[in-house]
């Protein structure tokens, strides 16, 4: 078959992939209106209201394997559905919760989503990378980046539209109504979550019938493409070093992208900017990665090889990192959000050179780098904990609180170094480890 006949058998597979990816971008971002709104609803504390970012963090470490052992069992296609019908359900658990006002319960649906989404991130990642010539899978991924991220920006707009409008006004009521009133107005906004969630599980069952029905070819990765000249077939995931280099890598690549994205605006009020100035702050990140998204998928791998792509992100990020350290004020915020840039195209680069060689153990590693996404729950808290210790021992020798949370909350960004620096290892030697020389 030609390349350009294969371009084109693979043209629906991709559009549909990107729809899916669509989906849990869109899904994904909007935990991030959830959070203020459940703190309302629920009378949550600040600690509280973030367990709605742990519950889909949680999914990802515990769900990931059980989906490898079901995409080995039903396939990729299948296993998209499932995903999709799960991630639906998952959106239902919403109504009675939002009836009640239970927090557990809204808990339990995110988790469940989230059980949904680690199955289609298992799935459509590694579909989209042996989808085509390994050598241009980063360009593919980079694809459903975009299509991730718009999504992301749209949930975010719209959920916020609907669940987050007249909160304000809300939350300056409840101190002043009596306690039937207050009752009232709490399981009213509670109530507004019922329809959009009604909507959400109807789109996603219908999808997930879509995706049956859909012409999605059955791919795998070469089950001989592990075997070297003159060696027999490896029998476990352990025998493949630079697997779990790339666990490691996107794991710590997930924390740096988190912080870089969730800490700007916090970084930007600590210095002193307004917050009605800082609160725009992530969308620069975001647009950053946009625009080395659309980059990348001009330029691999016809200009651009993945592995060089890579080794140009890491060193970015490094370079970025270092002039967060070295700047004050706002030219430091940029630097901050231009670590989008350094950021965009690892995860597209890290996938296919990790699943390269892997064959028909591609399900099972794919997993374990769904699970990698839990740095992004433990690396921004150790950067937190690291500016609350940077803060006390500042303020212990004597400079104003101000003063010490602004260099506290600067001088705290060196925990991104170490993390740029795996990555680019794994860009140079990493993910060449356990090949043969040929």
């Amino acid at each position: 078959m030609s390349t350009s006949s294969k371009s084109n058998s693979n043209l629906i597979p991709m559009l549909i992939i990107g729809a899916m990816f669509f989906i849990f971008g869109f899904v994904t971002w909007i935990n991030g209106v959830l959070i203020p709104f459940m703190k309302t609803i629920n009378e949550l504390t600040e600690t509280q209201a973030y367990l709605v970012a742990t519950a889909s963090y949680v999914a990802f470490v515990v769900m990931a394997l059980p989906s490898s052992y079901l995409l080995n069992k039903v396939g990729y296609k299948k296993g998209m559905s499932i995903g999709l019908i799960i991630m639906a359900i998952g959106a239902l658990v919403f109504i009675p919760a939002a009836e009640a006002r239970t927090y557990w319960m809204f808990l339990a649906g995110i988790f469940i989503q989230g059980t949904g989404m680690t199955l289609l991130q298992t799935a459509a990642n590694p579909y989209v990378t042996v989808l085509g010539p390994i050598e241009s899978g980063a360009k593919r991924i980079a694809m459903m980046g975009i299509a991730n991220k718009v999504a992301g920006a749209l949930g975010s707009v719209v959920f916020g539209a609907l669940l987050l409008s007249g909160i304000d006004d809300v939350n300056e009521q409840l101190n002043s109504v009596s306690a039937n009133e207050k009752m009232q107005l709490l399981d009213t906004m509670a109530n507004s979550v019922v329809m959009p969630y009604i909507a959400m599980a109807v789109v996603l069952f219908l999808f997930a019938l879509l995706i049956l029905k859909a012409p999605l070819p059955e791919v795998e990765g070469d089950v001989d493409e592990e075997v070297a000249e003159g060696e027999t077939a490896k029998t476990s995931i352990f025998q493949f070093p630079h697997l779990w280099l790339g666990v490691l890598t996107l794991f710590v690549y997930v924390g740096a992208e988190v912080i870089a994205g969730d800490t700007i605006i916090n970084y930007g009020i600590s210095i002193g900017l307004p917050g009605e100035e800082a609160k725009s702050f992530t969308s620069y990140t975001l647009m950053a990665m946009v625009f080395m998204y659309a980059l990348g998928v001009v330029l691999i791998p016809k200009y651009l090889s993945q592995g060089l792509a890579l080794k140009i992100s890491a060193a970015l990020g490094i370079v970025f990192s270092a002039c967060v350290l070295m700047t004050t004020g706002f030219t430091s915020v940029l630097f901050v959000a231009a670590l989008g840039i350094a950021n965009a195209l690892v995860w597209p680069a890290v996938w296919p050179l990790t699943l390269h060689g892997l064959g028909k153990f591609t399900k099972t590693a794919s997993a374990l780098l769904v699970m990698a996404i839990s740095g992004g729950a433990i690396i921004p808290p150790l950067y937190g904990r690291i500016v609350d210790s940077s803060k006390h021992a500042l303020m212990a020798t004597g400079v104003a609180e101000p003063d010490a949370m602004a260099t506290a909350a600067n001088s705290s960004y060196w925990i991104l170094l170490p993390c740029y620096a795996i990555i680019l290892y794994y860009s140079i030697w990493g993910h060449k480890l356990g090949f043969k020389k040929k």
